[in-house]
């Protein structure tokens, strides 16, 4: 299994020092929605304490946790990709606070800086691997036991 990345820490001192020059400080008290599945997705956050729950709306009632986050986390990743949209929904199970950045500032520095714009997508892409690999083991560990009744 791969091992969880965290963006800052995962970038070069200079391009990270570039980039936080956009950040500026966000909180979220408990039980906040951050964001909507389907909303634009303009931003994205990484968080510096707390804890954030992302969910999926799978019935009109029903919401499931798909991923929780802490200390270090990239959230969000949809500002990378048409259509800008948010993939999930994401709420602060506690108190948060985080470095907000403008998707459209860090784009244009993006294109300014070539290289920073590339190891940002290549961390982002390992980010989104190891977290597609942690799903899969959830999903695999879940669903081989047979079947209750077969017991």
């Amino acid at each position: 299994m791969t091992k969880a990345i965290k963006l800052l820490t995962a970038l070069p001192q200079k391009q990270r020092e570039r980039l936080m020059e956009l950040a500026h400080e966000v909180s979220f008290p408990e039980d906040a929605p951050i964001f909507e599945a389907g909303g634009t997705a303009d931003r994205f956050w990484v968080i510096r304490s707390g804890a954030v729950h992302l969910d999926q709306q799978v019935t009109p009632l029903r919401r499931v946790t798909v991923a929780s986050l802490g200390a270090g986390d990239l959230l969000g990743w949809s500002w990378l990709f048409p259509p800008y949209q948010w993939d999930f929904g994401a709420v602060a199970f506690s108190q948060v606070r985080a470095y907000e950045f403008d998707a459209s500032a860090v784009l244009a520095l993006c294109v300014e800086d070539p290289l920073l714009g590339l190891s940002l997508v290549r961390t982002v892409a390992e980010i989104l691997a190891h977290r597609l690999e942690v799903t899969r083991g959830k999903l695999l560990e879940r669903y081989s036991m047979p079947p209750r009744s077969a017991l």
